[in-house]
């Protein structure tokens, strides 16, 4: 018909990892699809193949655009652009690994190469099937051997030694070349990567482990946009090693509606056994690697944020209550009448005019003062009574912040930490709220509601 059926295929070290919907019949077709992909520790390359659907035989390929962790990683703001596809060459299309043993034994005249091909895994399935046939090639100073064809597989077991003599003199610059191809009863066998080895380095040293087969060497020309080209925006967010533990597991499992219940109950259970301080400086100091504008350090309800709230309300319940009590209940029990906003303004007599919201908000602002001030005056200089553990995590925080943001702009960072937590998450809430604090048995009545709402902004 003159167009095509595309479709995209992601791989990642020639792994498949996903699949865009094809487009039908357009030899323009748009995706606009998003993937984020976490890619295992040392990942060598990304590739994005674009494919012909055919709803009878095989999928034709079109072409690829292939990225290596190097052009990824060089481009900051990632790779956005289009680029050309580049033909698929079957003999580059290699994966998996094969392992050897290799040994020229010290004794023995003429001396004799032992090449043990052990198995492979992971091998690139060139059969309808979705396997291969397997087997091994191995190629030294003119002469060539081959292991058994193992059928319909993609990790063959060989467990096959090859001998080779070495004439005296052969070795200098010469090579082993061990070969995996995938046997076809019709046709010519597909090739399924090859590793190479100097001769001199297995004579002076036993070679043995698992090697990554390789393609044979590309000669792609470059097509010049012929087979079309892709747009493709490919950025590299975070690049470090993964930490396996269990908190960390944990908090990624965690949703934010299973946060709260997750971290109340990991700060009892450390507090229990004394080792609150040490869960709280692991937690933060994690988000603190992540966190590369300080204005917004521990501002998400991330697990550490959750957990220190926690920790604060468990240890420091009594603290919280010496400190407040005394000016929360003075609020409710003198009920005054206090409003900034006009639209809300509650005028008793005469038409409503400025005067009487100038004397509204003038009232208003010295009773907000009045409680503020006081509760002001409580926290300064209640220092002293602050719970011991409370200040060695803060202390431990601080200490943290200034590592991660040394520089005299940052500054006022290391108090914008501490007061972020102490304010937003424990002294303005339980103003906002005393009876989840247990400063007050029944909830505030609107006026008083209002009165608080206002002190805890």
């Amino acid at each position: 018909s003159g167009s095509s059926d595309p479709y995209c295929v992601v791989k990642v070290d020639n792994e498949v990892v996903a699949r865009t919907a094809t487009v039908w019949k357009s030899l323009n077709p748009f995706w606009g699809e998003e993937y984020t992909l976490r890619l295992p520790r040392g990942f060598r390359s990304l590739a994005v193949y674009v494919l012909d659907e055919d709803t009878i035989g095989q999928d034709d390929v079109i072409g690829k655009v292939s990225l290596s962790r190097q052009q990824i990683s060089a481009e900051p703001r990632g790779v956005d652009g289009w680029l050309s596809l580049a033909p698929v060459d079957p003999d580059e299309e290699v994966q998996g690994e094969i392992h050897l043993e290799l040994r020229v034994p010290e004794q023995g005249h003429p001396r004799v190469l032992r090449c043990h091909l052990i198995e492979a895994r992971d091998l690139a399935p060139r059969d309808p099937s979705g396997t291969s046939d397997p087997f091994a090639r191995v190629s030294c100073c003119g002469q060539t051997l081959e292991t058994a064809v193992i059928k319909k597989t993609r990790f063959p077991h060989w467990d096959e030694v090859l001998e080779f003599e070495l004439a005296e003199g052969e070795l200098g610059e010469a090579v082993l070349s061990v070969e995996v191809w995938d046997w076809d009863m019709v046709g010519k066998n597909d090739f399924l990567g090859r590793v190479e080895f100097p001769l001199d380095t297995i004579c002076t040293d036993p070679t043995k482990g698992w090697f990554q087969l390789l393609p044979f060497p590309s000669t792609a020309e470059d097509h010049g946009g012929q087979l079309g080209a892709l747009r493709l925006a490919v950025r590299l967010v975070e690049d470090r090693p993964p930490d396996s533990t269990a908190l960390a597991v944990l908090e990624e499992v965690t949703s934010g509606e299973s946060r709260q219940d997750v971290a109340t109950k990991l700060v009892k259970i450390f507090l229990g056994q004394g080792l609150a301080v040490p869960l709280l400086d692991y937690l933060t100091t994690r988000e603190l690697a992540r966190t590369t504008d300080p204005n917004t350090l521990f501002r998400s309800n991330s697990l550490a944020s959750k957990s220190v709230e926690q920790f604060m309300k468990v240890v420091g319940l009594p603290y919280l209550h010496e400190v407040l009590k005394p000016v929360v209940n003075r609020i409710f029990e003198e009920k005054k009448y206090v409003e900034l906003d006009p639209g809300k303004m509650e005028l008793s007599r005469g038409r409503r005019g400025s005067l009487s919201e100038a004397r509204v908000r003038e009232s208003s602002l010295e009773l907000l003062r009045g409680y503020l001030g006081a509760i002001i005056d409580a926290i300064v200089g209640s220092a002293e009574k602050c719970p011991l553990v409370m200040r060695v995590a803060f202390k431990q925080l601080r200490r943290r912040v200034e590592e991660r943001f040394p520089s005299e702009q940052h500054e006022e960072v290391r108090y914008f930490s501490i007061s972020g937590f102490l304010f937003l998450r424990f002294f303005a809430p339980a103003v906002l709220t005393p009876k989840l604090f247990s400063l007050r048995e029944q909830h505030a009545e609107p006026r008083t509601g209002r009165t608080l709402l206002l002190l805890a902004k």
